[in-house]
């Protein structure tokens, strides 16, 4: 089975011909946020926020240090899923589990009070973003309902903890 943009997850990329770029991604998402987390302990706002963005990165980076065990029947004439992960492919796994608990933490501990439509924008971001991963781990498990759409909304909540984040380095730059 070729690769498919709705049924695997990013992570599978880093098994394909060009799986380097996929590494690369991650070790790069996981640098930057690594220094975005140092900034915003020097700014302050909060330092368990801070902590939990580090978190984050370095989660980024143990993803892109470690492979991703086949799934989905990718690479082709792979199972959909393995009876026995490799090191490699557990050490992926949970590296990403702490990258993806620590940012949706981290959208609750930055929902600043102060600001009822940050807050609102920030609680949401967490609970969508839990949501949406929660919904691609079932899928990635080959739960029948979310098996074929199991990239897709993996995309999803990645697109809302990025924004998310991205936006609250431009919140943190305007204050």
């Amino acid at each position: 089975m070729d690769y498919e943009l709705f049924r695997h997850p990013v992570s599978s990329l880093a098994l394909g011909p060009a799986g380097w770029t996929q590494t690369v991604n991650f070790l790069f998402t996981g640098l930057l946020s690594l220094l975005f987390a140092v900034g915003l302990w020097r700014a302050g706002p909060s330092h368990g926020g801070a902590l939990l963005i580090g978190v984050w990165a370095i989660g980024l980076l143990g993803a892109g240090a470690f492979r991703t065990d086949p799934v989905s029947g990718y690479p082709a004439g792979t199972p959909d899923q393995l009876q026995h992960p490799t090191r490699a492919g557990t050490l992926h796994d949970l590296f990403s589990l702490i990258a993806f608990l620590a940012l949706a933490a981290a959208c609750f501990v930055f929902a600043l009070p102060n600001s009822p439509g940050w807050t609102l924008y920030s609680i949401a971001s967490g609970v969508l973003f839990t949501t949406t991963m929660a919904l691609a781990s079932a899928a990635f498990s080959q739960h029948q309902r979310w098996v074929d759409r199991g990239g897709l909304i993996q995309r999803v909540a990645l697109t809302i903890g990025c924004t998310w984040q991205t936006l609250l380095a431009v919140r943190i730059l305007h204050t």
